[in-house]
């Protein structure tokens, strides 16, 4: 089966080559940028926003104990016990609507659930061999952001970027 050239390059990164337009130091302004060339019609697809000097960010969202493993398990756990209960346990056709009898099952689900999120949760932590008593979040940043557009349309950018800050 012949692979296009269309698809090839849809699959492999390339650096995109032209002209550098605007550089900025945050994500977020060469990001106006962009939308303001794209307000001007300056063609979408034509737009590249290169990020260089990259650098990994791990940002502590908290401290890690079991008691915060536990509650995270059995918060997942109740909703996994919850669509056991709804799909397996069933209601009594005919019976009244507010009669707490009814939902016993659908109770014992949730709490067994939970449980056994709990469990598991404290389980898997307990046997990993890579502890760490924090919860993080990581990103990718980088220190400049570059907008590039391809050499023939620098102009109409320049000119579309310039539209509005007179």
């Amino acid at each position: 089966m012949p692979t296009s050239r269309r698809n090839l390059s849809r699959s492999t990164p390339v650096m995109p080559q032209g002209e550098v337009v605007a550089e900025f130091a945050q994500y977020l302004e060469a990001t106006q940028f962009v939308e303001k060339l794209i307000r001007q019609n300056f063609p979408a697809g034509a737009i590249a926003i290169v990020g260089s000097d990259l650098r990994t960010v791990e940002r502590i969202r908290g401290k890690l104990s079991y008691a915060r493993l536990a509650l995270g398990g059995a918060i997942t756990g109740s909703w996994l016990g919850l669509i056991y209960g709804i799909l397996f346990a069933g209601t009594a056709s005919g019976a009244d609507v507010m009669d707490p009898a009814q939902y016993t099952g659908l109770m014992q689900a949730i709490v067994v659930g939970a449980g056994i999120g709990m469990l598991f949760n404290v389980i898997r932590f307990s046997m990993s061999k890579n502890k760490r008593g924090f919860v993080s979040q990581s990103s990718v940043v980088a220190s400049k952001y570059q907008v590039q557009v391809p050499a023939g349309l620098s102009a109409q950018a320049k000119e579309a970027a310039a539209v509005n800050e007179a």
